[in-house]
């Protein structure tokens, strides 16, 4: 059942990361301007009426709405007269964005449902892991780090709602998914029973330690990529893709030029993998990542960001980065060393 449950946390943080992809492509990280709840409902609203004041109406504590252009919380539970009282309601003063789009709403919606659940599972996992504690103690001991980093995770997410989504926020946040990627997949090969020993070389563990290094700077270069793009959609609008990309800024440059490094690299390691002999799985699977990922970065720059192209660029990444640091730990977590690359 531990095992099971880590998977199962493993899929769900990958649901998450998907799921933020598309609120990024659609612009809807602002669809929930509160947190935790959305509109200070636990099930956000469907129609704007709901967030308008009208007379005879009950509001419950918390709950929100949009008056003269902001956003306003009930103080307590009231039913309204015929007449709008400020006494009830203060100002919600955490940013000054108060618009309803359904769509915007229920896509960021999604994203924090799926959060929730990966929470959930995330905790199942550490619950399962204690009985893991006579046998192998670091399995418990990280079990409950990735409690605490998926309840750091959430406070992060507060904050780039709070900041209007701050890039930097957003870069840190995309960051820290990794993170708790990075520990889950360590718990899921040191819970084998029978884990598998490889002959691999120092430089070739020092390969594969850069590969995965190099994957993480093309995240954080990607997602400054993708504030350039997102203010450029801003200025001509979501109808003139060809104009995204137009004069970039350094960082478009220097992730274009990462990608020929990262795919030089990663064949390398292919490579020497089936040469040397070393048995490494999920090398196919690799280069199968690789080539996918700059398909998409081609499909966007060169024809103006066809549909999904967006978030498939970063999903694909995202996979990339899991595969190569499950490759990372069988090279490492083994007592054999090859003295040839």
């Amino acid at each position: 059942m531990f095992r099971k449950s880590i998977k199962v946390s493993i899929v769900l943080v990958y649901l998450v990361i998907i799921a933020g992809a598309m609120v990024r492509m659609t612009g809807s990280g602002m669809g929930c301007p509160d947190w935790p709840k959305c509109f200070g409902y636990y099930i956000p609203p469907t129609e704007i009426s709901e967030l308008e004041w009208a007379p005879e109406r009950t509001f419950k504590k918390g709950q929100v709405i949009i008056h003269n252009d902001a956003l306003y919380v009930a103080k307590e539970d009231f039913t309204t007269s015929n007449q709008y009282t400020d006494s009830h309601w203060e100002l919600y003063t955490k940013h000054d964005y108060a618009t309803f789009n359904v769509w915007h709403t229920w896509i960021e919606y999604v994203n924090r449902l799926f959060g929730a659940l990966s929470g959930f599972a995330i905790l199942i996992m550490a619950i399962f892991s204690l009985r893991k504690w006579k046998v192998k103690k670091q399995l418990t001991i990280l079990s409950w780090v990735s409690v605490g980093l998926l309840v750091f995770q959430a406070w992060l997410g507060a904050t780039v709602v709070y900041s209007v989504l701050s890039p930097v926020k957003i870069t840190i946040h995309m960051v820290m998914a990794l993170v708790i990627l990075a520990v889950l997949l360590y718990i899921l090969y040191a819970s084998k029973e029978k884990p598998v020993n490889y002959f691999t070389s120092r430089s070739y563990r020092t390969l594969i330690l850069f590969a995965v290094i190099l994957t993480l700077i093309q995240v954080v270069l990607g997602t400054q990529v993708r504030e350039f793009v997102d203010e450029r959609v801003k200025e001509v609008g979501y109808n003139s893709p060809e104009l995204w990309l137009e004069n970039p800024r350094l960082d478009f440059y220097l992730h274009r030029s990462f990608s020929i490094l990262v795919v030089l690299v990663n064949l390398s390691l292919w490579y020497f993998n089936r040469k040397r002999n070393y048995g490494l799985k999920y090398l196919d699977a690799l280069i199968l990542l690789i080539l996918a990922e700059a398909f998409t970065g081609i499909l966007m720059y060169y024809f103006d960001f066809p549909v999904l192209s967006q978030p498939l660029h970063l999903v694909i990444a995202t996979l990339l980065f899991g595969v190569q640091f499950y490759i990372l730990l069988e090279a490492f977590l083994t007592n054999r060393t090859s003295k040839s690359l």
